[in-house]
């Protein structure tokens, strides 16, 4: 048997990275490990610290040592910022383009245009900043969740139209606009008049639709993101097909591209935990990669007490994920940039994240410190004896 297993804990960060001064001052001294686990000093997890964690970040603090055993590097962000959705295309082995960032009004004419010339019908909404509606069933707008001016959102009403047709309507969006993500996502039992109601506007600048309060999360909802600058074609579901099968459990697939692979969406990190053991204990030839997005809320929430919580979960269940490899299957524990709950804002915070690596009689090596998640990525196409043809540097040979 043959199984690459990618785990990614979503925002576990180990500290700034060197460019942070520079390019985004908030994160001076953001390191996630380091404040979950100092406001955690009894925090739990046993398996993590066998594999390295403390030793990746350097850094020894409450139950958590340094482990004599681990396999174990960190990788640096070659994407800009620190950003989700660009992190796990990064590791997929795509070569981040340098985005623009703007608020959705300075885009809204263009945008209208576009999609008047698309045939659709489009009113402006909202005021200080205007969103746009869409065939009375849609809008178009800044995205208030993330980082401001970096995604734009279409939201729509699913009963009032198809998911695919929504999707239309988000792909000529994504035509015309060089944000880092267009989002396109609805649900049922939502009115056009409920996502209106949901609009709201940020420091007069960034109008669009507060997404829990419109209602569209809780029933039928579907969603898909949209990169600037990203080509599935250079990316490991594609380069992999035909020699093995591409998994992708938890927000990666959301946001990867995987036509001819399985995507298995939620959000739980208990579910996730379990479904990825079911997925190793029945599959062969395999890229398995796996998101846990509750850490990621966590950090949002700048609950450090939940963020620990949701690890001890997840390293309650690594132990069985390592007992069903064998000596041919590679794990990996990685992140896509930190979220820091302790240092002074709810977004994420641009930090090296940690690259532990399992592989059944293998021990106290290490990897280095990698200058692209697509080193991961990297990886595993050679394991698999392919190349990604956009990014990245195997580490194979180390193993």
């Amino acid at each position: 048997m043959k199984r690459f297993v990618v785990l990614v804990l979503d925002s576990f960060g180990i500290g700034e990275m060197n460019d942070v001064r520079v390019v985004r001052p908030q994160d001076v001294g953001a390191n996630t490990y380091k404040s979950v686990l100092k406001y955690n000093p009894k925090l739990k997890i046993p398996n993590l610290e066998k594999l390295g964690i403390a030793n990746s970040a350097e850094l020894e603090i409450g139950n958590i040592k340094f482990s004599k055993e681990a396999v174990y590097g960190k990788a640096n962000l070659k994407h800009f910022w620190c950003d989700t959705f660009y992190g796990h295309q990064e590791l997929m082995g795509t070569y981040p383009k340098k985005p623009k960032t703007e608020p959705f009004y300075e885009a809204i004419d263009e945008v209208e245009i576009a999609l008047k010339n698309s045939g659709y019908s489009v009113k402006r909404f909202g005021s200080p900043r205007e969103v746009l509606i869409v065939d009375e069933c849609a809008t178009v707008g800044d995205n208030l969740e993330a980082d401001l001016g970096q995604v734009y959102n279409i939201t729509g009403a699913l009963d009032l139209i198809n998911y695919e047709d929504l999707l239309k309507i988000g792909k000529v969006v994504r035509s015309v606009v060089k944000v880092p993500r267009v989002i396109t996502f609805g649900g049922k039992n939502v009115s056009i008049e409920d996502v209106k109601n949901a609009y709201e506007c940020k420091d007069n600048l960034f109008g669009g639709i507060n997404a829990p309060k419109s209602g569209v999360y809780k029933n039928g909802y579907q969603v898909q993101h949209m990169g600037y600058g990203i080509d599935s074609e250079v990316q490991l579901p594609k380069i992999l097909e035909g020699v093995a099968k591409t998994i992708l459990i938890g927000k990666v697939a959301d946001i990867v591209e995987n036509p001819k692979g399985k995507s298995i969406f939620g959000v739980d990190s208990d579910k996730i935990m379990d479904r990825l053991i079911e997925e190793i204990k029945n599959n062969n030839n395999v890229f398995i990669c796996a998101n846990i997005q509750e850490t990621d809320l966590a950090g949002h929430q700048e609950d450090v007490e939940r963020y620990g919580n949701r690890l001890e979960v997840v390293d309650r269940k690594l132990k069985k994920v390592m007992e069903l490899l064998d000596e041919d299957d590679i794990f990996i524990v990685t992140a896509d940039h930190g979220n820091d709950p302790m240092i002074g804002h709810s977004n994420h915070t641009r930090e090296k994240v940690p690259i532990l690596v399992y592989k059944k009689g293998l021990s106290s090596r290490e990897i280095g410190e990698r200058s692209s998640l697509s080193d991961i990525g990297q990886s595993v196409a050679e394991y698999f004896g392919r190349v990604l043809p956009d990014n990245g540097e195997s580490f194979l040979k180390k193993l």
